[in-house]
């Protein structure tokens, strides 16, 4: 499948983006944009450069490195070599007085150099603007998604279960994990947009483990290689009989990711009352699935779902103590923790072809973390699944 970036997504992209500019920000005269997955969404190349977009006139990529990969990869209709700011600068004389960045992620120092030949007296934030936009998903998107979901789908629901042996260490089937995902056609990344969050491939758990304090915003936990990586998996860890198996990754096809997590049980079963909590989690996560229509409201959905379930059940429910997340669900696409986000606050109602994960997951002492998550596609009707159907806790004999 060519997962390159055909001319009319990216006009239809750009147009969409002056579109939400107009409404959203109507006195807009300038947007700049560094960061690499926003250059590729909008120009379908990941280089060292600059996107400038004037609100009059014809938006251009000046690219510092590599040009030639640029001009390879990209059908954007204006790509210019630059050295620095300084040969960009040269096609602006003339410069608003504000400009819209991406105030979440570039770095003070990269302003500057910026500032330096484009002296522009305010800045404003184009994130949000930038996030609704990728928010909803195109034909060509959807079809990446799909891809990357049925290599999720595969990969943990059929082939997971032969990666179990009993005494191999955390790390080692985490490893394995990663090669066969790679191997299957994932892109071999799991980006995140959130600050200082770096993510391999998952969290992955073999019994308590998976209720391990992180620094990630989700419901599970993981303790990873060392204090310095708490990525990938336990060292120490090995897999017994009747250990409870947490895995929740990411996976991507051609930039655009799913994200989805699978249960199993090694060796023996796990006491009916762990296992009445999980299919609880497991009908939570179809309720919400048959709220994702066209015009729902991510706020209203996250409050009538919680203000349903029994204070018992909600005792760590999506999280383990005190280390619970406030929401049910989250966007997915260039990156895993997109917008809308099925949480408080969120507002905006939602559009067709949004692709959102839902993950409701409990703790449970001395299990585990049960649950699941699946990547869903907001239809007319409800949400439809991209990531698999088994409801987990899927039994590996010994």
């Amino acid at each position: 499948m060519d997962s390159r970036v055909p001319g009319y997504e990216l006009q239809s992209r750009m147009t969409r983006f002056i579109d939400r500019m107009d409404e959203k920000k109507p006195d807009w005269e300038l947007a700049v944009i560094f960061g690499n997955v926003n250059l590729y969404y909008f120009t379908g190349t990941m280089q060292d450069s600059m996107l400038y977009i004037p609100r009059d006139g014809e938006p251009a990529l000046w690219v510092r490195k590599s040009y030639e990969r640029a001009i390879n990869e990209s059908e954007f209709p204006t790509i210019e070599r630059m050295g620095s700011f300084r040969d960009a600068r040269q096609a602006y004389p003339a410069l608003p007085d504000t400009v819209y960045l991406e105030t979440e992620i570039v770095p003070l120092a990269l302003y500057q150099r910026f500032s330096k030949y484009f002296p522009i007296p305010k800045t404003e934030p184009a994130d949000r603007e930038i996030s609704m936009v990728r928010a909803v998903k195109s034909e060509f998107e959807l079809t990446l998604l799909e891809k990357s979901g049925e290599i999720h789908a595969r990969v943990l629901e059929d082939c997971v279960p032969d990666l179990l042996k009993e005494g191999i260490r955390e790390c080692d089937f985490a490893a394995s994990l990663y090669s066969l995902l790679v191997s299957e056609g994932h892109h071999g990344i799991a980006r995140f947009g959130m600050f200082n969050t770096e993510m391999l491939l998952g969290q992955i758990g073999f019994g308590e483990n998976s209720l391990y304090p992180t620094y990630f915003d989700g419901p599970g936990g993981s303790v990873g290689l060392c204090p310095a990586v708490p990525l990938l998996g336990d060292r120490k860890r090995r897999l017994k009989k009747g250990d409870l198996v947490f895995v929740d990754v990411g996976c991507g096809y051609g930039g655009y990711h799913t994200d989805k997590t699978m249960t199993y049980v090694y060796g023996s079963s796990l006491p009916d009352d762990v296992i009445a909590e999980h299919n609880r989690c497991v009908d939570i996560q179809n309720h919400l699935a048959s709220l994702l229509v066209p015009g729902a409201i991510p706020a209203q959905i996250y409050r009538d779902v919680m203000e349903a379930l029994e204070p018992e059940f909600i005792q760590n429910f999506m999280g383990y103590k005190d280390r619970k997340v406030r929401f049910l669900g989250h966007g997915v696409g260039l990156f895993i923790d997109e917008i809308p986000v099925i949480a408080e606050g969120c507002t905006e109602p939602l559009k067709e072809n949004m692709v959102i994960a839902l993950e409701p997951k409990k703790g449970i002492s001395g299990v585990g973390m049960v649950g699941i998550e699946n990547t869903f596609v907001v239809t007319r009707n409800k949400g439809r699944c991209i990531t698999g159907t088994n409801p987990g806790l899927i039994s590996v004999p010994c």
